[in-house]
Order: structure tokens, then sequence, then C-alpha cells
């Protein structure tokens, strides 16, 4: 029996469409400019007025944060998307406003505590992003019980932010899916061949240290939005609402092109999606 081949005819109008869509949500204003627009202020210099361990504890949640929604991944692989399963979400469209006012109301607390209650708010906070994500996922197509999958869900809190020494800082989502998708295939590969318990694999944590290295800017820009003096519980749901917004568009593209380049193959979607101009991009 011969293997199917790739489909490499150009997109349909309705693909096109949504690829155009895809890349407006990858290429839109960074969380930086949202936060700003949001609250007001400059993030960087609210950045600038956090105190010196901040960044620390920022960090150290962020990997506590990452590793949470991995074990929660793990936990359920196999399963079948019943109730008591990670995702019970309808089953067509994604379930996006329930999860940005679950994230509110956790950013209406940390924005009545502050720094302080970031250890509890953002493992929480994180965990309801990385289910939206997996939600999205689910809505194109993806098998979310699949360790590369929920793999590629993580790797969706890893785009959105770099560091200012990231030799990808400045390029195209293509770029840097590519650098972190080497992470995400050892990782798989690993995972694989041991079972769940290569959740301690030297590739999986790797893989989770790349991506809590990126995720950690966006979370510390969302922290110095709320350094506003007295930006109380309302600005805070504010602020978290941004955030999750954030990671649901970039989700959304993400998994789209990736329904696309099942149909079509990865070079023909690239091609078609190099070929789009986006107003107001990054």
């Amino acid at each position: 029996m011969e293997p199917t081949p790739i489909i490499t005819s150009p997109l349909t109008a309705e693909d096109f469409a949504a690829l155009s869509r895809a890349k407006e949500a990858l290429e839109s204003p960074s969380l930086t400019m949202k936060l700003a627009s949001v609250i007001g202020a400059p993030i960087e210099k609210l950045m600038g007025r956090l105190p010196n361990a901040a960044q620390e504890k920022i960090d150290e949640a962020t990997q506590l944060a990452l590793k949470k929604c991995l074990q929660i991944a793990l936990r359920t692989l196999g399963k079948g998307a019943s109730a008591g399963s990670l995702l019970a979400p309808p089953p067509d469209k994604p379930s996006n406003l329930l999860h940005k006012l679950a994230v509110a109301t956790t950013g209406a607390a940390g924005g009545a505590f502050g720094l302080f209650a970031l250890p509890v708010e953002l493992p929480v906070t994180t965990t309801l992003m990385f289910r939206s994500i997996c939600d999205i996922a689910r809505s194109e197509g993806e098998d979310v019980h699949r360790v590369d999958t929920q793999l590629q869900c993580l790797m969706v809190l890893g785009m959105g932010g770099t560091r200012k020494d990231d030799d990808n800082a400045d390029l195209g989502y293509f770029i840097v899916r590519g650098a972190l998708a080497q992470s995400v295939s050892r990782a798989t590969t690993e995972i694989s061949a041991k079972g769940l318990a290569g959740h301690g694999s030297t590739a999986l944590l790797k893989f989770l240290q790349t991506i809590a290295s990126r995720f950690s800017v966006q979370v510390s820009e969302q922290v110095a939005a709320k350094s506003v003096p007295a930006i109380g519980a309302v600005l805070g749901a504010m602020v978290n609402t941004v955030f999750i917004d954030h990671f649901q568009q970039m989700a959304h593209g993400h998994f789209t092109v990736r329904r696309l380049e099942r149909q079509y193959g990865t070079a023909a979607v690239e091609r078609a999606y190099q070929t789009i101009e986006v107003m107001g991009g990054r």
C-alpha cells in the first residue's frame, strides 16, 4: 500500500484567511505594549522599580508553575476527554471566556497583595492558561492526550517572550518555533522511550528550563504592571486578563498553523505565511 501523498496544492481561500488570522495573532503587539496601554505607564520603567530580589522570586515561581503544569499533563496522558479529565470542553469552540474569568479572579487577589501573592497566584494562573491553551489545541484538531501535543502547549508559553541575549529575539515565528521544537522533540522521544518515569529526564528538564527562561520575561512584565501604586483588585484582574488573552492569541495562531500543516505540508504553509502582510505587527 502506497503512503498517502502530502497535499501540496495552494491553500483554499478559507484556509488562507485562517492563516492570515493566525499570523495576525502571532505577530500582534507584544505583551509589554498591551500591558502599558492598560495601566497607562511604560513597563520598562516599572520593571526598574521592582525590588532587587524580585526577579529571583519570579524565576523560582515560574519554574514551579511550569512543573505543576507538566505534572498535570503527564497525569492525564492516555485519558479520554471525559468530565474528569484535564479538559471537559464543548466539542467545537474553546472556552476562552471562562478561562479569562477564572484568571481575572486570581489577578484580583494578586492586585490586592502584590509580589507577596506571586508564589500562590502564579501556579494557579499558569495552570489555567495551560488548560486554555490545551482547549484551543483541541479545537484545532490536536489530540491533547499525546505527550507531543501537551509539550507543544507548554511551548506556547515560551513563544511570547525573549531575553535580551536571546538569539531569536527579533526573528520570525517559524525560526523561534523551530528552535523550541528541537527541545520538544528530544523530550517527547525520551518520554516515549521511558514512559511517564521519563519526566525526570535530562531532555525534559532542559526543555522546562528553556520555556521557563522565556516565560519568566512575560511574568516579570505582568508583575511590573501590578506594581503600580494602589493598583487594587480591579486593575489586577485587568492585567491578568491581558496576560491570558496574549497567550490565547499565540495558541490560536500556533495551532492553526499546525492544523494547516497537517493538510498542506509545512513548506506550503510557510511559503503562504511569508506572503501575508500584517498591519501593526510586533
